[in-house]
């Protein structure tokens, strides 16, 4: 069975709501599922998961919030190789704003320098176009898991 570890990055809670509908969706496919809130590093990487997912919206001036931040700080200055592994960026956002996803970005160019290999491209939903973020965000799931 694969392990997928799940980050999350929110402000108002719609991020933390995807996470909650992609944990049953991801289970009754067959995966050992664990969502670390707060994510500390050592613990995502003692899981041993197969596969990370991040979730996350942006704030501020296209900054990653408050309660991914540590993690994201953990990931660059610590620099764990993470060769071999899988990962998904899942970002809200909303394209009024120049910092459309900037979270999320910032997030999946860090993975890449990691050397974890995308399980698709990052997927990017405008509160613009979609009130519910999960409405987009569990069928993605559904085809690329």
């Amino acid at each position: 069975m694969q392990k997928i570890a799940i980050m999350v990055g929110s402000v108002y809670g719609g991020a933390e709501y995807v996470a909650e509908q992609a944990l049953p969706l991801l289970t009754n496919k067959g995966y050992q599922v664990q969502w670390f809130q707060p994510a500390e590093l050592n613990e995502v990487l003692a899981f041993a998961a197969d596969c990370w997912l991040v979730i996350t919206s942006t704030t501020g001036q296209g900054d990653i919030p408050d309660s991914l931040f540590p993690f994201y700080m953990a990931c660059k200055d610590q620099f764990p190789l993470l060769t071999g592994k899988k990962y998904a960026v899942i970002a809200l956002g909303d394209s009024s704003y120049d910092t459309f996803c900037a979270a999320g970005q910032q997030v999946n160019e860090l993975l890449v320098e990691l050397q974890a290999s995308a399980v698709a491209p990052m997927l990017e939903i405008d509160a613009g176009e979609t009130l519910q973020a999960e409405d987009v965000a569990l069928p993605w799931l559904a085809e690329h898991f």
